[in-house]
C-alpha cells in the first residue's frame, strides 16, 4: 500500500451511479476488497476520462475526472492531518527538505531543541537558520545514501544522533528527510560527570579513613546497585554465594568486596579459576598433596587452596568446570569442613566461606548431567546475578574515567580529552567482553594514540571485529598506524587467518601460558578457553608439551 491510500467506501460516494442510459466508458478499474489500490486508480485516471468501476466482477458506477481530483484533494487533506500529527508526537526532531533546501516538514521536538517554531522555518530554505556545512540534511541532498544513529553536533552546545535519507520520486531525488535523537543532556552529564569524578577522587586521595569494600565496583544503574546492596547484605554472614554472570563482568571484584566486607577480612583470600587447571592437577591444586604421595611430588608436601583459604575465603571462578569425578569430594568438603590430601590419611578440618561463580547457568549444567545436582543446592543459597554492560549503559562513563585514570597513571601519559562523539561511540557498542573488554579497549588507546583528544575514529579500528583481529593499533583518525596482529610473515590484510591458528601461534609465542596467550590475543582467558574447546580441545589438558606438540603442522 502506498502513501495515499482510499477504502472502498471512500471511492463508492464519489462515483456516479450506473443507470440504463449510462454509456460504458473505455477506461476500467475492478475493486476486489474494501481497500482499493490508489496507484491502479490513479493510472486508470490518468487519461482524463472517465472510468468504469467493477466491484466484484459488477459495474456499479462512474468515476469521472472531477469527483477524481475531489477524492485526491481529500485524500491528501486526510494525509496531511496524519503526517503534521506524526510531527508533533514523536519524539525525535524530524526535519523535511524540497530538493531545494526548502523546510516542508519541522516537529514540535524539533521546535523545543532549536527553539525555531515550526510557522517560521516552514517554507524557508533551511541554509537561513543553520551553517550550510553543519547540515547533515543537506549533505543528504547532495550525497543520497541513508544514516542511521550518527552523531552530529548541528549546533554548538547541540548534540544528536541523527538517521536520515534522500526521498525518491521516480529514481528522482525529491527531498530529504532527518530525523534527529537529541543526545545533549547526556553529553553535558558526562562533561559534568567527568569535573565531579576528578575532584572526588582528589579529595579521596586528600581523606583518611575506612574505604567501602564496594566502591571498587562503579556504575549507578539500578540493577547494578540491587547486586551490590544484597552483596552487602550477605557480605557479613558465612553464606555460600553464587555470583551469575557473563565473563568480563566483574565477578572477582564481587568476590574480593564481599570478602573485605565480611568477617573474615583478616583471614586470606584464595581465589581458583576452576577451568585454568588441567584435570589431572585440579585434584592436588584444590586438596595439596602429602610428601611423596606421587613421583614428583615435594617431599614435604604441598597445602591446596582449601587449605590455604582457612578463616578467610575460597572463590572458585568457573565453578561449571569442576570435574564431574571431584564434585562428590568438595561436596563432602561443604558438608563437613573436612577433607584429605592426595596420598594423606589424617583429615584436615576447614572453616572457609565459600563464593562460587559462573557465566553459565549452572541448572542448565544440571540438567546436561555435567553438574551434580545435589552441589547445585550447596552452593546455590544466595545467589548475585552481576548484569552485563550492555544493560547498564550509564555506567560507561564513570567506568571510562576510572580505567583512563589508572591507566594512565600506569603508563605515565597524559589524560586525553574525551570528544562527545568518543562517549556516544562507546554506548552504541555492543561489549560481548563486558567491562573487561572495555578496560582492554582503552588500554590499548593510551597505549597507542598521541593525541590529546579522543574522537569516534579512534574507536572505529579497535571496535569494528569482535575478535583478535579487533587488536589494531590506532593512531590519530586521519591517519592510523597499520594493523598489528598475529599471522604468516608477510601477510597482508586481505589475509586473515582462521581463528584457531591464531590462538595456537598465540599459544606457540608465550610456550603453552594461556594467561600470556590471552593477553596478546586481546581476549579474556575465559574466552580463550572456550574457543580451545571449539577446536576440540580440552584447555585442561592442553599444556605446553602436549596440546602444541599435537597441533604443530
Amino acid at each position: 500500500m502506498g502513501i495515499l491510500w482510499c477504502s472502498w467506501e471512500e471511492l463508492r460516494t464519489r462515483m456516479r451511479p450506473v443507470s440504463p442510459d449510462t454509456a460504458l466508458p473505455d477506461a476500467s478499474l475492478s475493486v476486489h476488497s474494501e481497500e482499493v489500490d490508489f496507484d491502479e486508480l490513479a493510472e486508470a485516471c490518468r487519461s482524463g476520462e472517465p472510468v468504469a468501476i467493477y466491484k466484484d466482477g459488477q459495474w456499479v458506477g462512474v468515476l469521472g475526472p472531477r469527483e477524481f481530483t475531489e477524492l485526491l484533494l481529500d485524500l491528501c487533506r486526510s494525509q496531511r492531518a496524519f503526517f503534521e500529527q506524526v510531527l508533533d508526537i514523536v519524539q525525535e526532531a524530524v526535519t523535511v527538505i524540497d530538493r531545494r533546501g526548502v523546510v516542508r516538514g519541522w516537529s514540535r521536538t524539533a521546535e523545543q531543541i532549536y527553539d525555531i517554531p515550526a510557522q517560521r522555518i516552514l517554507g524557508r530554505p533551511i541554509d537561513r537558520f543553520f551553517q550550510p556545512e553543519a547540515l547533515a540534511v543537506l549533505r543528504l541532498l547532495r550525497d543520497p545514501k541513508p544514516v542511521r544513529q550518527v552523531y552530529h553536533a548541528p549546533r554548538e552546545n547541540t548534540h544528536v544522533l541523527l538517521s536520515g535519507g534522500p526521498a525518491m520520486v521516480d529514481g528522482q531525488m525529491a527531498g530529504a528527510v532527518a530525523s534527529e535523537k537529541d543526545i545533549t543532556q547526556l553529553v553535558r552529564m558526562h562533561q559534568e560527570l567527568q569535573r565531579t569524578y576528578r575532584q572526588w577522587m582528589a579529595d579521596q586521595q586528600l581523606r583518611h579513613g575506612d574505604r567501602d569494600p564496594f566502591d571498587t565496583i562503579k556504575g549507578g544503574s539500578p540493577r547494578l546497585l540491587h547486586a551490590i546492596r544484597l552483596a552487602k547484605k550477605v557480605a557479613p554472614t558465612d553464606a555460600t554465594i553464587l555470583l551469575q554472570g557473563e565473563s568480563g563482568v566483574g565477578k572477582d571484584l564481587f568476590a574480593q568486596a564481599i570478602h573485605a566486607a565480611s568477617r573474615r577480612s583478616a583471614g586470606p583470600f584464595i581465589a581458583l579459576n576452576c577451568a585454568a587447571i588441567p584435570g589431572p592437577l585440579f585434584e592436588s591444586e584444590l586438596f595439596g598433596y602429602q610428601g611423596g604421595a606421587f613421583t614428583g611430588a615435594d617431599r614435604s608436601g604441598r597445602p591446596g587452596k582449601l587449605e590455604l583459604a582457612h578463616g578467610g575465603t575460597l572463590f572458585l571462578d568457573e565453578i561449571g568446570e569442576l570435574p564431574v569425578e571431584l564434585q562428590a569430594k568438595f561436596l563432602r568438603v561443604l558438608q563437613d569442613q573436612t577433607f584429605y590430601r592426595i596420598g594423606g590419611t589424617r583429615p584436615i578440618q576447614v572453616n572457609a566461606r565459600i563464593i562460587a561463580a559462573g557465566n553459565q547457568p549452572l541448572e542448565d549444567l544440571v540438567a546436561k548431567g555435567r553438574f551434580r545436582e545435589d552441589l547445585y543446592y550447596r552452593l546455590n543459597v544466595v545467589r548475585i546475578f552481576i548484569p552485563p554492560l550492555r544493560e547498564r549503559l550509564d555506567d560507561i562513563p564513570v567506568l571510562v574515567e576510572t580505567f583512563l585514570q589508572d591507566l594512565c597513571a600506569a603508563y605515565g601519559r597524559p589524560a586525553p580529552h574525551l570528544e562527545p562523539e568518543f562517549l556516544v561511540a562507546l554506548m552504541r557498542h555492543p561489549w560481548s567482553g563486558n567491562v573487561r573488554e572495555l578496560r582492554n579497549v582503552l588500554e590499548r588507546l593510551v597505549v597507542t594514540v598521541e593525541d590529546e583528544s579522543w574522537n569516534s575514529g579512534h574507536l572505529a579500528m579497535l571496535l569494528q571485529a569482535g575478535g583478535p583481529e579487533a587488536g589494531h593499533l590506532v593512531g590519530s583518525p586521519s591517519g592510523p598506524t597499520a594493523p598489528q596482529r598475529l599471522g604468516r610473515p608477510g601477510a597482508g590484510p586481505g589475509t586473515a587467518r582462521p581463528d584457531g591458528e591464531l590462538i595456537l601461534e598465540a599459544l606457540r609465542k608465550t610456550g603453552g601460558n594461556k594467561a600470556a596467550a590471552a593477553r596478546l590475543l586481546g581476549i579474556s582467558r575465559g574466552t580463550l578457553y572456550n574457543r580451545l574447546r571449539s577446536l576440540g580441545l580440552d584447555p585442561r589438558a592442553f599444556d605446553s608439551a602436549m596440546g602444541l606438540g599435537r597441533w604443530r603442522g
